[in-house]
């Protein structure tokens, strides 16, 4: 009998039965009404109370018999589910002819959970039930429902499956008619199998092509990954990125477009696999209608990795569309990171493939006047290294920068664009151009003089100004107005109406001013060494010491908003100095020297890209070796495991949690590394927690040990947090019998990158005592901020905009026992998990000095920037430590704090 059961009640009008039973005689709302209670009025129960059963006696039938074979299949479906948590035989054995018979039940709720059953009693206890995989198989055979199929078929896979086999080869053509649960299963077996056989791929790749156009889509990805690993023929992998790629465009997910996109880099990083997808890059390049960034920069990517010298005329075409497209649609808070992306794929697409710069170039140019100064830089960036590198392209770029040079609206922009002409006007009408517009750009001069003009209200027409409209002056009140004549006058001169160089100058920015001197300084220079004509040349010169002049003379004036700065009346004054004397030495230094510099530049950039494509080409070039060790899967670590591994198990580990960047680094890692000690060993309550951190949450697994003679009662683990994080639920309180244990989970939400910490305490009543509650306070436990960190990389000018625009900074002074700059530098990057954005030429060699700008992002999207000035003081020895400082910023004050104390604690733990 069931310690645990009440006594059992008639099946026609329930007693007080088992779960789903009506108490004091009422009908059974789970159980549908039969004829009997329903004529039965409810009066006469109550007045006629059925007599209760006595107890069963010992050797009777137990209750869960009777819940077996109930007419209400809910208590007959939960009866079962709670016989799979059974670990005793005895209790088993006299209901295996009911759990049997359940099978046959009209209901699929019973029928699926008998399944259940049966198959985890098979598992424990075979000896119950031996015929268990023939008797499913006959049912597999005869059934109908979908889930009763899918429990079935899951339990042949793990108790026999060679009937597993059996089974699928009898209906493998009507696979594509099943039910999606079902077809999940089916696929597991066929990767398992072929897994472990390859000779009986051949047998099921045909299935599998089948599943791909499964009307799920969690079918058609599994599907596509089973093939991938199962076949590395070019039809199958070109089969399954379709699929991938259909599934991205159908997904409205964004979270589900990113995981497939991840699919197929990884099929892009096989170099088997790479030829197959440069066909696809077209289908690729759909997904693009997506309106989240994060997917287009991502599909950006792959298909600039993925483009050829096949299919790059089609890959332009599209992306000028979409720049065109970004131009025409409504302003979008990403709209313009989208413009600045496409325009960086048409810069690498046509520094890859230098015939394709003369259909872009065009087309970007427009952009240039774009109020979007980030994408009219990156577009500006393109242009200078476009002029540079194709000399066939340069009359064509010099001619579209004169169309749209007047059109300019940021300052930033307009100072590259005067270096552009300036350096690359090479012909005599080109350098006229150049002065034309800037004297168009720059309005009337002298300056000082025209804007006193219009300031003292260069008053309207004579026949205009009459003595009427003075008589307006005179308020409602009968006051009068004593507004100036000057100052009437000056609503009517609007400040859009100025060219943009004068608006420029008069706003203060006189850098622009200094960018102008030295472009006239290089064209004068030029137009001299190409027209020999003497008064052609002093005219020339003249009239660009004429601007510069007026320029120094509006800076020195109170007109501007700014005045000028030294730096800026340096540099004009050496450009009339340079003017003056036209020398062949000044004539090299500004037209050939500087276009060196440049030269040098961008071939440094080229070799970077050179090396680090060829880096990434040997870390995905496959080379195996005979005397290459064997990988054991329970041994090796999780970023060292391939396409060979069983990948259902890895998705298995993804799901579990095993994907830790730490643990990933360490194949020694365990568990074992991860916990944390919380109380003494000599308190009555020994508790020590693993804290798995996981990407948005922090599950904590806590030991607790009854190290006391007595039972505890109400054990409770309190906890509460400090930081940015959230405890989900409270711990229930749970009984300790003397010298037990007991596992207590928690789950801490997380939603910043902040250091957080955890603390509380174990609170518990002693049975029999008299006393207050008990109370063992726990160690604190502190969340580690890197384990939401990781390396990242950005432009110079991204890492410049983002320096000026975050207002939370962290200055860490440098306290550590290294010795070595570089060697101090690597060690910050390991503890904080930066990229050093600073190339390593600009590092190599030494000075004493070193400067790095280091840059991570976090797994919710914050930004962090550092920037490392350190020194090796030589006077204080070679032993002497490495001194200096480190300045955080980040846009919020918990990243840049957390950050600092991270950094402060590594170097105080540097041992050498």
């Amino acid at each position: 009998m069931w310690p645990c059961a009440p006594s059992a009640s008639t099946s026609a009008a329930g007693g007080s039965g088992s779960a789903g039973r009506s108490q004091e005689g009422g009908e059974d709302p789970l159980r549908p009404a039969t004829e009997a209670t329903r004529r039965r009025p409810r009066s006469l129960s109550a007045r006629f109370p059925r007599p209760q059963r006595e107890p069963p006696a010992r050797g009777s039938d137990p209750e869960p018999r009777e819940d077996l074979q109930h007419p209400n299949e809910f208590i007959r479906g939960s009866t079962l589910r709670f016989l799979c948590k059974l670990k005793e035989a005895e209790l088993l054995e006299p209901l295996m002819p009911a759990i049997r018979a359940c099978l046959e039940h009209r209901h699929s709720y019973v029928r699926r959970n008998a399944v259940l059953a049966i198959y985890t009693i098979y598992r424990n206890f075979e000896h119950l039930i031996p015929d268990a995989p023939e008797l499913i198989h006959d049912f597999l055979v005869n059934e109908k429902d979908a889930s009763c199929k899918r429990n079935a078929f899951m339990m042949l896979i793990h108790a026999d499956q060679d009937r597993a086999l059996d089974y699928l080869s009898t209906c493998i053509d009507q696979v594509q008619t099943f039910g999606d649960i079902l077809q999940l299963v089916i696929v597991e077996l066929i990767y398992k199998v072929c897994h472990a056989n390859p000779s009986e791929r051949a047998r099921f790749i045909r299935c599998i092509y089948n599943l791909l156009q499964s009307s799920s889509p969690a079918v058609k990805y599994e599907a596509a990954g089973t093939l991938v690993t199962l076949s590395s023929a070019p039809t199958a992998i070109k089969a399954a990125a379709q699929c991938y790629i259909d599934l991205i465009i159908k997904e409205s997910d964004n979270n589900v477009k990113l995981i497939v996109l991840d699919r197929l880099i990884e099929l892009k990083d096989h170099p088997a696999h790479e030829r197959v997808l440069q066909d696809l890059v077209m289908d690729i390049l759909r997904v693009l209608s997506t309106p989240d960034l994060e997917v287009r920069k991502k599909t950006l990517q792959l298909a600039l990795d993925l483009v050829s010298s096949r299919n790059v005329e089609e890959l332009v075409i599209v992306l000028k569309k979409e720049v065109i497209k970004t131009n025409n649609v409504t302003e979008h808070e990403d709209t313009d990171k989208y413009r600045q992306l496409l325009v960086r794929t048409l810069h690498s697409c046509s520094v890859r493939f230098p015939d394709m710069a003369a259909n872009v170039i065009p087309v970007l140019m427009e952009f240039l006047s774009d109020y979007n100064e980030a994408a009219a830089a990156d577009v500006l960036e393109f242009v200078r290294e476009a002029i540079q590198r194709f000399d066939n392209l340069r009359l064509l770029i010099v001619e579209k920068m004169l169309e749209v040079f007047h059109c300019i609206k940021s300052v930033k922009i307009y100072r590259g664009a005067l270096w552009i002409l300036g350096e690359y006007c090479s012909t005599k009408e080109d350098i006229q151009s150049v002065m034309t517009e800037v004297r168009r750009s720059l309005g009337e001069i002298p300056i000082v003089e025209s804007e006193i003009k219009k300031e003292a209200g260069e008053m309207k027409p004579e026949e205009e100004v009459t003595v009427g409209p003075a008589q307006k002056l005179v308020t409602e009140m009968g006051t009068y107005a004593t507004q100036s004549a000057l100052s009437s006058s000056r609503p009517a001169k609007k400040e859009e109406d100025r060219p943009p160089l004068r608006g420029f100058l008069l706003d203060g920015d006189f850098f622009v001013a200094a960018s102008l001197a030295t472009t006239l300084t290089k064209i004068a220079l030029r137009y001299v060494m190409l027209v020999q004509e003497k008064k052609k040349q002093n005219s020339f010169v003249a009239e660009a010491m004429l601007l510069m002049a007026t320029i120094l003379h509006l800076g020195k004036s109170s007109l501007p908003k700014k005045p000028i700065t030294d730096d800026d009346v340096d540099r004009i004054s050496l450009c009339l100095k340079v003017l003056s004397e036209c020398s062949p030495l000044m004539n090299d230094i500004f037209n050939k020297e500087c276009r060196q510099s440049l030269s040098h530049m961008l071939s440094a950039k080229l070799e970077e890209e050179k090396l680090s494509q060829k880096k990434e080409s040997e870390k995905r070039s496959v080379t195996v070796q005979p005397d290459d060790p064997i990988s054991f899967m329970q041994l090796t670590a999780k970023n060292e495991m391939n396409s060979k591994e069983d990948q259902f198990q890895l998705s298995l580990l993804a799901a579990m949690g095993n994907t830790q960047r730490k643990e990933a680094a360490d194949p020694l890692a365990s568990k074992l590394n991860k916990v944390t000690q919380l109380t003494g060993f000599s308190d009555p309550v020994y508790a020590e927690a693993y804290v798995h951190v996981n990407q948005y949450d922090i599950v904590l697994d806590v030991l607790v040990v009854n190290q006391t003679s007595d039972t505890l009662q109400n054990c409770t683990l309190e906890l509460a947090t400090l930081g940015d994080l959230k405890l989900v639920e409270k711990p229930s309180p749970l009984t300790l019998a003397p010298h037990d244990f007991a596992n207590i989970k928690a789950n801490v939400k997380v939603a910043s990158t902040e250091n957080g910490i955890i603390f509380g305490n174990i609170v518990y009543d002693v049975s029999g005592a008299a006393s207050d509650r008990n109370c063992v306070v726990l160690s604190d436990i502190h969340i580690d901020i890197m384990d939401y960190i990781q390396p990242a990389t950005c432009t110079d000018a991204e890492f410049r905009q983002m320096w000026a625009e975050f207002e939370w900074e962290n200055k860490v002074t440098v306290n550590t026992n290294i010795i070595d700059l570089n060697e101090y530098l690597q060690h910050i990057l390991k503890s904080t998990n930066m990229k050093c954005l600073t190339p390593e030429k600009a590092l190599s060699g030494y000075c004493g000095f070193m400067a790095a700008n280091l840059y991570a992002r976090s797994i919710f999207g914050e930004d962090a920037l550092a920037n490392v000035s350190i020194e090796k003081p030589i006077h204080l020895g070679p032993d002497a430590p490495v001194t200096g400082h480190i300045r955080i910023r980040a846009k919020s004050q918990g990243m840049a704090l957390s950050l600092g104390d991270k950094i402060n604690l590594s170097q105080k733990k540097t041992n050498l």
